[in-house]
């Protein structure tokens, strides 16, 4: 008995310097990126669309070796389930809950040419400002323009990553999204995929910090859902629009909600008309 209690102390000590560690690399992983890699693209590749794909698969690269990393150290596993789908999407929305602070790095990860809609807030932060502005990520500080430039990139066959709580989910509490992603999916009349991110632990959510290490290696689960066309929720009138990204809103609430997490059926899309 006092063996194995040993043994979890041991284990959970690993796991909490492992953390550390793996936390500063990718901070320090962010930085470099930034300040070298970047910038090198910046000098040598002039077009603009093609230096942002660069950045982008970087980044993309990047968060597999961090990952990778995290795996190889035993702080963390994850799974990808239907991943494919997104993959072959054109001009599609992402939307997807967001329970943990490596939900963005995990799909990421597994799409390299994603691009992502971000808080303004995040441009204050040094180890991430110079990753938004490479990858010419969406920031939600846009305003009247922000309309535009998601229509635009959907057009061109562009997925859009966003997480429509618009930061983590409060562990306990009903989801409470924001209406960015309903507006933008009625107004550009684009399609819907839905998302499931589950952590097996409760870490790295608004509550915790990267520090208070759980009893067991969290397992994050990534369940990617059907399709979901706007032919259920496209509205022509202003009125109508405004109506229907306030119904849709309410709908992505559902199906984003844990308990309700399963991959999504065409029954479950018809529920949206």
């Amino acid at each position: 008995m006092k063996a194995l209690k040993l043994g979890r102390q041991i284990n959970g000590l690993w796991r909490l310097i492992m953390t550390g560690l793996c936390f500063a690399l990718f901070g320090l992983g962010g930085l470099l990126l930034s300040l070298l890699w970047f910038n090198f693209l910046l000098l040598t590749q002039r077009d603009g669309q093609q230096r942002r794909i660069l950045a982008r698969r970087s980044i993309s690269a990047s968060f597999r070796l961090f990952l990778a990393l995290a795996r190889r150290l035993g702080v963390l596993d994850y799974r990808l389930q239907g991943i494919e789908k997104i993959r072959a999407d054109k001009g599609c929305l992402i939307v997807a809950n967001h329970p943990t602070l490596l939900d963005y790095v995990i799909l990421a990860s597994a799409l390299p040419d994603v691009d992502c809609l971000v808080k303004a807030e995040l441009l204050r932060n040094p180890f991430v400002n110079g990753v938004i502005k490479a990858a010419d990520y969406l920031v939600n500080s846009q305003g009247q323009t922000l309309l535009l430039a998601c229509r635009q990139r959907l057009n061109r066959g562009e997925n859009i990553l966003i997480f429509p709580e618009g930061t983590r989910t409060s562990p306990g509490k009903p989801l409470k999204l924001q209406r960015g992603a309903a507006n933008v999916a009625v107004r550009c009349e684009c399609d819907l995929r839905i998302v499931h991110i589950h952590c097996s632990q409760q870490t790295l959510n608004k509550q915790s910090r990267w520090y208070q290490i759980p009893p067991e290696k969290p397992v994050f689960s990534v369940v990617v859902g059907e399709r979901i066309a706007n032919e259920y929720f496209v509205a022509v009138e202003e009125d109508a629009q405004a109506l229907a990204a306030r119904q849709l809103n309410r709908q992505l609430a559902q199906l984003l909600t844990p308990e309700n997490g399963q991959p999504m059926d065409t029954d479950d899309a018809r529920t949206l008309s």
